[in-house]
């Protein structure tokens, strides 16, 4: 089986940041990725919007130096996550990331250091990522 998901866009909001019960940090921020489409003799925008989930050391530094409108490259796989609300079953897609490079451009967080930080020298997401609920 392969499953592994490249992205670039744009973050819609700043990141959030939390810990889980055994202090792991871990990011949350949702993408919109534009593409074009040929719709019969037409071309239409179509944008996508993805949320991305970020363990460790690449959660912190997503936290501080990522901000809205801040173009990221996102590098990891898929997971279907089901969880049930008021006796509703619900599931959505989101990709757990394995690799966030900053890209230039955008936002304004601390935007001379966001170029710079090293975002992907940090290992997959920890074991207990099956177990984090849906914000």
């Amino acid at each position: 089986m392969f499953n592994k998901v490249i992205l670039m866009g744009n973050l819609t909001k700043d990141p959030e940041l939390r810990y889980s019960a055994q202090g792991t940090p871990i990011g949350t921020f949702r993408l919109a990725v534009n593409s074009r489409v040929k719709q019969g003799g037409e071309y239409k925008d179509e944008t996508l919007f993805i949320d991305v989930v970020v363990f460790g050391k690449q959660a912190e530094l997503a936290g501080q130096y990522l901000s809205k409108g801040r173009p990221v490259l996102v590098e990891g796989r898929l997971r279907e996550r089901s969880w049930e609300t008021d006796g509703q079953k619900r599931s959505k897609m989101e990709v757990l990331a394995q690799s966030v490079r900053f890209l230039g451009g955008g936002g304004s967080k601390q935007e001379e250091g966001a170029a710079h930080a090293p975002a992907d020298e940090f290992g997959p997401p920890p074991d207990e990522a099956g177990d984090v609920e849906p914000f």
